[in-house]
């Protein structure tokens, strides 16, 4: 049975989400890829503050296409997570819950979600056209010369997922490769 998570999240959402679970995500999240999150982290090393507030919010791993006309947004799927590996415990400190992206993440990310009570979500990859259905609005907020990187806030309406690692530092990723070479 799908699980419907609406955005921004609480503690208590994220503790009831295991990984595994198919999940329809609805509210507000910002996209942000490898060039936004060096920038961030530049900004908050110079004690700088974020483009937008963290807290209880989720990153969706994000460089749309250009939208097509009448379209609000282009094809939106997912990049792969590990390339922000080296910014997500910051942002997860400060408050970030959830994470949207595909792939496997690290060890460091996967503690940093146990510390900070968060999820991360898998869209599935080559699905952006369809996923750019579930956004119902875009707007640039930070960051606009970096284009495509640059940092926006999307609502969604129903997008699907998967919860890869869940906040207890269960990762689907090796969870299904267990089950399957037991199967064998």
């Amino acid at each position: 049975m799908k699980k419907q998570i609406i955005l921004p999240i609480s503690d208590e959402q994220i503790k009831g989400l295991n990984a595994g679970d198919i999940v329809s995500i609805s509210g507000v999240i910002y996209t942000a890829r490898d060039a936004a999150h060096k920038r961030m982290d530049v900004t908050l090393e110079t004690g700088g503050e974020l483009p937008f507030d963290v807290r209880n919010q989720g990153i969706y791993y994000l460089g749309p296409t250009p939208a097509r006309p009448g379209r609000i947004i282009g094809s939106a799927g997912p990049t792969s997570s590990y390339r922000m590996d080296k910014y997500t415990p910051m942002l997860l400190d400060r408050g970030l819950k959830v994470m949207i992206g595909k792939g496997r993440r690290g060890q460091n990310v996967i503690e940093s979600m146990k510390k900070n009570c968060a999820v991360y979500f898998a869209a599935t990859g080559g699905a952006a056209a369809l996923l750019s259905n579930s956004i119902k609005n875009c707007e640039v907020i930070a960051y606009g010369d970096l284009g495509t990187e640059a940092i926006r806030r999307l609502t969604l309406d129903h997008m699907d997922a998967i919860v890869a690692i869940d906040c207890y530092g269960v990762d689907q990723y090796e969870k299904g490769q267990d089950e399957y070479l037991s199967s064998l």
